[in-house]
């Protein structure tokens, strides 16, 4: 808990303050951001001036933009005791610091090895040193966010070139008024420390974008973990009080001050991939700016398009523009939701919105659709299903301009897993889409979820499927018993999970490419027992992808798919059989790992291309030359790469996300803009027939 002020120090009233968390240490008061001007919400309605490099956050009052408080400093009459766990923050102490305000107090205890929670533009957030290895082992810890890469901001360029390449690109994202966190080579001649980004060739990095970032990191010649302020997977706190309660067992320190957060916004992520610069995570800077519909949609009625169960967003349409919130998260953490339900009054209240229709996504446990449902029922408005896939291929489409009345492309949507229209989950699509509706002309193999939910958390449980789907436990265990995937495997209880699978008892079959890539990362001995985020397993095998052996090897040392066509159905279906075959070949002659993985992913993106052709191709009277790739497997650059390049060698025009996420960030366009167009055809069919 961060104890309450003494009454000695107290902070008067609009003046922020750096406090200790426990009961000893130094007590602090200072001017707000040393006086300088804070920003309001980004694209909301305000009195005051915005500057134009600033985003999403304050509330603010044109009395509040000029004042300028005093700065006061406060510190405890007795030298305070060392805490068993505060490390090199307490080395030394002598209970006097000669800094001059809280921002150079907060600068000497950053460089000490101290966690601070820092108020920010969209909420808190939690530094430390990024080069202090005890430091970022700590934070881990106590914010219990055990693998996934850390954030990172430096105060120029300069310091960031020492840890990483930026090319002309990469630095005008860096530079540019919505600042995000840039996906970066961290290839520089000095390194962070390891845990910042375990695993992962990339940092994320971003410049300072407020006046109190600017103020802290100017006399700080090094990186600094810059991470949402929250435990894992929780929204990050924007209360002063919030955070004394939230953030006491993982901060050291708070750097805060008096202006109120009205709107919680993360830090947006944008990584250059395929050549240009692709948003992965849309927020600060970014939402809620409108995204401009396509030529056919002027008429689209206002809506709301309620989004899905993680990474949610959702969409409003209003005026003929889409208005897509912020990065919301994981709606199944129940702060998490009410932060959602919170964000769609305020949305709406400051679009003066009034939805004519709700779209939801068709899984009917989604909470996203349970509330759309509500509201639709409460305010005696149409509700329209979306199927998840056509929403990642119609998000796609909408914001590549493809116009209401143009001819179906092909989308491509890879992702972990969807409702699909026939009950079962899909995750591995090929579909003929326009903006009305779809045909399902491809899929990958389904494969069975050993535990449900369980196999999405461990990988293993997803090889294990994989490989009796492919060839059984006995030919498998006869060809291949030597190897230490066996063993492991022998060490699970593969009687029941056998039996799960001959009685199809909690082992829902899914043609997901995300746990295609869970289960060959799991055999290649990558998060093979369990993972810590969503899409770790396929995140760590791409970053072990050896570039030589990608960009030299022949396409015939590429592990093969085939493609075949699944019995009364007519749709193709790619089969990883041989795919198996290959890879536990290499495994047997002990081939390095990260050989293991560029193979695989250039015999995936070497099937993709094959499907696309086959489908595209098939009706002399009706070939498809655009395709769309959409979904969270192509937030993999490896992969969005060779699909792009391939597909544009043949001929193909090439859709790709680029303004919103490619994962489900990007569902409430598709969402939107779906049942947009159902309504005006609806409309547009009234007005042929002369009803009413």
């Amino acid at each position: 808990m961060f104890p309450r002020m003494p009454p000695s120090v107290t902070p008067a009233s609009g003046t922020p303050w750096i406090l200790p968390v426990g009961d000893t240490g130094i007590h602090l008061r200072t001017a707000h951001t040393a006086g300088l001007d804070s920003p309001s919400s980004a694209g909301f309605p305000t009195t005051v001036p915005t500057p134009a490099w600033l985003s999403s956050g304050y509330a603010r009052t044109a009395e509040e933009s000029t004042r300028r408080p005093r700065t006061a400093v406060s510190m405890p009459s007795r030298t305070p005791a060392p805490p068993a766990d505060r490390g090199p923050l307490w080395c030394g102490w002598t209970g006097t610091l000669s800094q001059l305000d809280d921002v150079d107090t907060a600068c000497t205890l950053l460089q000490r090895g101290a966690i601070l929670a820092i108020k920010g533009l969209g909420g808190f957030h939690l530094a430390c040193d990024a080069t202090n290895s005890a430091s970022v082992r700590r934070l881990r810890k106590r914010k219990r966010r055990y693998r996934k890469a850390f954030a990172l901001m430096a105060t120029d360029s300069e310091i960031i070139r020492r840890y990483c390449s930026v090319d002309e690109r990469e630095l005008a994202l860096l530079q540019s008024p919505e600042s995000p966190i840039v996906i970066l080579q961290a290839n520089g001649p000095e390194r962070v420390a390891q845990d910042v980004a375990p695993g992962q060739p990339t940092l994320g990095f971003m410049l300072p974008y407020t006046p109190l970032h600017h103020l802290l990191l100017q006399k700080i010649d090094r990186p600094i973990v810059l991470t949402s302020g929250n435990l894992s997977e929780e929204p990050q706190c924007i209360d002063n009080d919030e955070a004394r309660e939230r953030l006491g067992g993982i901060a050291d320190y708070a750097l805060t001050h008096d202006r109120p957060i009205v709107n919680r916004v993360d830090d947006s992520v944008v990584r250059i991939m395929a050549g240009e610069a692709r948003v992965l995570r849309r927020a600060r800077g970014y939402a809620p700016a409108p995204i401009p519909l396509p030529s056919g949609f002027e008429s689209a009625p206002d809506l709301l398009a309620m989004g899905p169960e993680l990474k949610n967003t959702f969409c409003l349409i209003a005026d003929g523009r889409a208005v897509l919130s912020q990065h919301i998260g994981d709606l199944e953490d129940a702060a998490t939701h009410g932060d959602y339900r919170r964000n769609l009054d305020l949305l709406q209240s400051l679009y003066e919105h009034e939805p004519k229709l709700i779209s939801v996504d068709c899984h009917p446990e989604y909470l996203s659709t349970k509330l759309g449902y509500g509201l639709a029922e409460r305010g005696g408005l149409p509700l329209d299903e979306v199927q998840h896939h056509h929403a990642h291929v119609a998000a796609c489409m909408a914001e590549n301009g493809v116009p209401l009345e143009a001819d179906p492309v092909l989308g491509i949507a890879l992702d972990g897993l969807g409702y699909g229209v026939d009950g079962t989950f899909w995750g591995g699509e090929f579909l003929l889409a326009n903006y009305l509706g779809f045909e399902r002309l491809g899929t990958f193999k389904p494969v069975a979820m050993l535990g449900g939910a369980r196999a999405m958390r461990e990988p293993w449980r997803n090889t294990y499927a994989h490989l009796m789907a492919a060839m059984g436990w006995p030919r498998y265990r006869t060809d291949y018993e030597t190897l230490e995937l066996t063993r492991f495997l022998e060490s699970r209880p593969l009687e029941t999970l056998g039996a799960m699978l001959s009685s199809s008892t909690n082992a829902p079959p899914a043609s997901s490419c995300g746990r295609l890539f869970d289960a060959v990362a799991a055999a290649m001995g990558i998060c093979r027992e369990q993972v810590s985020y969503e899409g770790q397993a396929a995140v760590e095998l791409e970053a072990a992808v050896n570039r030589s052996a990608l960009r030299d090897e022949p396409d015939e040392r590429a592990y093969p798919f085939a493609i075949s066509l699944a019995n009364g159905t007519g749709i193709r279906r790619v089969e990883p059989a041989a795919m198996w075959q290959a890879l536990l070949g290499d495994l047997a002659l002990n081939t390095p790992v990260s050989i293991m993985a560029a193979r695989f992913h250039r015999g995936l993106a070497i099937a993709l291309v094959r499907m696309a052709e086959n489908i595209c191709t098939q009706d002399p009277e009706r070939v498809v030359k655009h395709v769309a790739l959409t979904g969270g497997v192509f937030q993999n650059c490896t992969l969005l790469e060779l699909v792009c390049e391939a597909l544009q060698t043949r001929g193909f025009d090439v859709l790709t996300h680029r303004l919103v996420p490619p994962n489900d960030g990007g569902i409430a366009l598709g969402q939107a803009v779906v049942t947009a167009a159902r309504a005006l055809r609806a409309d547009a069919t009234t007005s042929e027939t002369g009803e009413s």
